[in-house]
């Protein structure tokens, strides 16, 4: 009977494996390497019998992939950036805190191949674990599918972020754009706040940088601080492009 169970759990996580990659829009030609990334040792160590490969080779693999991508989504995307800016934001987007975050948005701990144990003490909401599972379908897809598909993958879910200015908390990007105008001689940098919202314990700031008074992005914040530094990540990004 026991074999049946597995048998059958085997069945459902394949099911769910499929609609994994329908709703990202991607297909493996070797579903092993994607039943593989999401196996933890826990598993492996229990179903000794059958032939199991645990992910943490492939996690190896996907933590080399991830730095290299990524490393070459911000040296295309900011010119700007120094060696010095560009090491500090790749160690803040391939973090632990940043893959779990990846990890969660795409529901990887449903899809998680747990031993009991693991299971019963929380592993499919371990960050550890689920940051560890996102660096192994990382590696996965690689193998499959080579660096092109790699790069659409994190078009989709990590990219937009760094667009966005999730990691801007590391970075000092008011200083990078005072700099670039002085040297450049642009003008006049001015910062406003244009909106406070919400209540006293969760509010919101609106902020714009205007170059010469005239807009050259704005930012969203739970601080003034905040928005100031996400709206001159903007301004930098805008300046990348007309440079």
């Amino acid at each position: 009977m026991a074999r049946i169970r597995r048998t059958q759990k085997e069945v459902i996580d394949t099911i769910k494996y499929e609609q994994f990659q329908e709703r990202l829009g991607i297909k493996f030609t070797n579903l092993s390497l994607l039943i593989q990334a999401f196996t933890h040792s826990s598993y492996v160590n229990e179903h000794r019998k059958r032939s199991r490969e645990d992910n943490e080779r492939l996690e190896f693999l996907g933590d080399a992939v991830l730095e290299l991508t990524v490393s070459h989504f911000l040296y295309k995307t900011y010119p700007m950036l120094e060696e010095g800016d560009m090491t500090k934001m790749r160690a803040a987007i391939v973090c632990e805190p940043s893959l779990l975050l990846f990890a969660q948005e795409l529901s990887f701990g449903e899809l998680m191949r747990l031993g009991k144990g693991e299971e019963l003490t929380g592993g499919r909401s371990r960050p550890a674990l689920l940051a560890d599972a996102f660096e192994a379908f990382i590696g996965a897809l690689y193998l499959d599918q080579g660096l092109e598909t790699v790069f659409r993958f994190l078009e989709k879910t990590v990219f937009p972020k760094i667009l966005q200015g999730a990691f801007s908390h590391v970075m000092d990007y008011k200083s990078q754009l005072q700099e670039i105008v002085q040297r450049d001689g642009l003008g006049i940098l001015e910062y406003v706040i244009l909106e406070e919202k919400g209540p006293a314990h969760n509010r919101e700031f609106v902020s714009e940088v205007k170059l010469n008074n005239q807009s050259l992005g704005r930012g969203h914040g739970k601080s003034k601080k905040e928005a100031e530094q996400k709206a001159a990540h903007v301004a930098l990004t805008k300046l990348s492009k007309t440079n």
